[in-house]
């Protein structure tokens, strides 16, 4: 009697065992990234403020968590304001009393107000400039010691190009100084830990993506001409994978690294395939880039 024999295919798992801390991952791309890190195993901080369910935004850090390990994977929902350097000190904290270290930071946490000079108050000035540059600086700043630990150190920004257009600031310059000061830290900490191994760059999504922030900015039809936060969270897993030592400083196009990897289908992430051609370009670009041809 012949036996059969059953080739069981391996299953390559880059991040499993790795520990990512994600900022702002109850929801959106934030958590899109996490679910994607999730199904290889890794373990992922979720470090965001929303601890109650909000009346109008879906998920808490907990729903996130639960799917999350749902996914694969191991959570630790921490209530982190990234503006509050004890919350982010102590979630840090817990990350590595849990999970032994700090592999990967993405930070996605972001504050947008499209609004001009005169029609932007200074609470919600300070509130961008807290949120996405303070805090970026002060997350990666707090698990820097503990990245320089790790064999693949990772830092990723969720931030433009910077596109110095006087355009991109006239209609709105607290927020762009407020991105922008997002990707001034990948220029300063990519060159600053680039001897010492750590990854620092950005990742830009060359469409608008379909998420609370453009929801509130185009209502729901912003989703007939968006992509799904999938594509982010395809690209952001592409770049982590990568040796962090051959890739740093870098601002990355969603779509140019997912053409990298080999990528050549893109209708599945749009929100309406139908409309795939009718995509808007993101702000901070003026080049479609791949995009025109995809």
């Amino acid at each position: 009697m012949r036996i059969k024999q059953i080739t069981i295919k391996k299953v390559n798992r880059k991040l499993q065992g790795k520990t990512l801390f994600i900022t702002g991952a109850s929801r959106g791309i934030g958590k899109a990234i996490a679910l994607k890190a999730a199904r290889d195993g890794a373990n992922i901080v979720i470090a965001a403020k929303t601890a109650e369910p909000h009346p109008k935004l879906p998920g808490t850090i907990y729903t996130a968590a639960e799917e999350i390990e749902r996914a694969g994977g191991k959570a630790l929902p921490c209530i982190v304001d990234v503006r509050d350097e004890k919350q982010v000190q102590q979630a840090v904290e817990a990350a590595v009393a849990k999970f032994g270290g700090i592999d990967i930071v993405i930070n996605n946490a972001s504050a947008i107000s499209l609004t001009p000079t005169l029609d932007t108050d200074m609470k919600r000035y300070d509130l961008m400039q807290n949120i996405n540059t303070r805090g970026t600086f002060l997350v990666s700043k707090t698990c820097l010691p503990y990245l320089l630990r790790s064999n693949n150190p990772h830092i990723l920004n969720l931030s433009p190009p910077l596109n110095m257009k006087p355009h991109w600031f006239s209609n709105h310059t607290a927020y762009t100084i407020a991105k922008y000061g997002m990707s001034m830290c990948v220029l300063g900490m990519a060159e600053e830990f680039r001897d010492q191994g750590v990854a620092v760059n950005a990742l830009w999504p060359r469409t608008t993506v379909h998420t609370a922030a453009v929801e509130m900015l185009h209502g729901e039809e912003g989703a007939l001409y968006s992509r799904k936060p999938d594509i982010m969270a395809d690209a952001a897993y592409a770049i982590i994978c990568r040796d962090a030592r051959g890739y740093t400083g870098n601002f990355f196009m969603d779509d140019e690294v997912l053409l990298d990897v080999g990528v050549k289908d893109f209708s599945k992430y749009a929100c309406s395939p139908e409309n795939m051609h009718k995509l808007h370009l993101d702000i901070f670009l003026d080049d479609e880039g791949p995009f025109a041809k995809l």
